[in-house]
């Protein structure tokens, strides 16, 4: 019997990036399947949780990112460009992105057409493994998803012809979100439990064990 779990997953989150491929290497192995949901990042979410936060929450997250990147054997930078635009002085979140909302409606396009977890691995890698700079430009994107099986310029289209629609799954993938325990990324919800952050990872799949997950 395969077990589902709702997967709450941000393009801005690096945490995200590196829960990911244990995700899919967890479904290769196991009878397993996320029930993705793209959620904005908290900055978008939120645009003034930065601004208000304690720089040592700053500081910290910078050493901890670079730490859990290197203890799970997985390449990092901080992407350029960032998927999300800050204001320096501010630490603040302008409104208007140039990047985010198609990241997360092609995320959400991805799901629809049954390869979200290969498409979230896939561009998350190429935004966040450092080997490629300008991944908005050229055909990066489009390499992604291809490699993920997927076509690029028709989910544009799909999410031209009807952002509302996106947007307003991605709004109720939110509020599922805090119903599901937790309001960060990436939160990994199974059977009414939730756990959050990419270091839940082992505890998550301990807990499916107990329920009875088996190997394919």
């Amino acid at each position: 019997m395969t077990l589902h779990y709702d997967l709450y997953w941000s393009f801005r989150s690096p945490y995200s990036y590196l829960v990911t491929p244990r995700l899919v290497a967890l479904e290769k192995e196991y009878d397993a399947a996320a029930n993705v949901r793209v959620v904005y990042p908290i900055a978008v979410r939120q645009p003034d949780f930065f601004a208000n936060s304690d720089r040592l929450w700053f500081t910290y997250f910078l050493r901890d990112v670079f730490r859990s990147a290197e203890f799970v054997g997985l390449p990092i930078a901080w992407p350029s460009p960032d998927p999300v635009v800050m204001d320096p002085k501010t630490r603040s979140y302008p409104r208007e992105q140039p990047y985010i909302h198609r990241l997360t409606r092609l995320g959400q396009a991805a799901t629809e057409r049954g390869k979200g977890l290969a498409f979230l691995n896939e561009v998350s890698t190429t935004i966040w493994s450092g080997k490629v700079r300008n991944w908005h430009e050229g055909d990066h994107l489009a390499q992604a998803a291809r490699r993920a099986g997927l076509d690029l310029a028709e989910m544009d289209g799909a999410v031209a012809a009807a952002p509302e629609r996106f947007d307003a799954i991605i709004e109720k993938s939110q509020e599922a979100q805090r119903e599901g325990g937790h309001y960060g990324v990436p939160l990994m919800v199974f059977d009414g439990e939730p756990f959050f952050g990419q270091d839940r990872f082992d505890q998550l799949k301990w807990r499916m064990l107990q329920k009875g997950l088996a190997k394919r």
